[in-house]
């Protein structure tokens, strides 16, 4: 059985919109709200996300051998992250790039010629790419 919530109760003045309807809360006696001080050590521990910087070199190759003449654009070189982050930038490239693609080994591959799109989205990731291939 539901166990039933504590109403509060609400005069027909305030119930037809003829008064404030939070006059009747200060009788009540609730709870005040603590004050929140602002300082400089606060607003600081509060970033939403440290920059990721240095997180190493990444080849950014554009191919065509062995795809039928299809272009993919491979970003490899990836050291010092989790499986799980790769799929996660897998998933984003193939979003931002409008394309599709696959993660093989520790390799990324996005079909079409995107190598500008994955080059932006590195840089942003914190990561050195480097142009290479034809």
């Amino acid at each position: 059985m539901a166990k039933k919530k504590d109403r509060y109760p609400v005069s027909e003045e305030t119930s037809q919109g003829l008064g404030n309807p939070f006059e009747g809360l200060s009788a009540l006696k609730l709870p005040s709200v603590p004050k929140i001080v602002e300082n400089e050590e606060s607003t600081l521990q509060t970033s939403p996300e440290p920059k990721k910087r240095g997180r190493g070199r990444v080849d950014v190759i554009r191919q065509t051998s062995g795809r039928g003449g299809k272009t993919v654009t491979v970003a490899s070189g990836f050291i010092g992250i989790s499986d799980k982050e790769l799929q996660y930038m897998a998933r984003e490239l193939r979003r931002i790039c409008g394309a599709g693609g696959t993660l093989k080994g520790r390799t990324i591959e996005i079909q079409g010629e995107k190598r500008e799109e994955m080059f932006a989205y590195l840089q942003k990731e914190g990561f050195y790419p480097v142009r290479a291939g034809g």
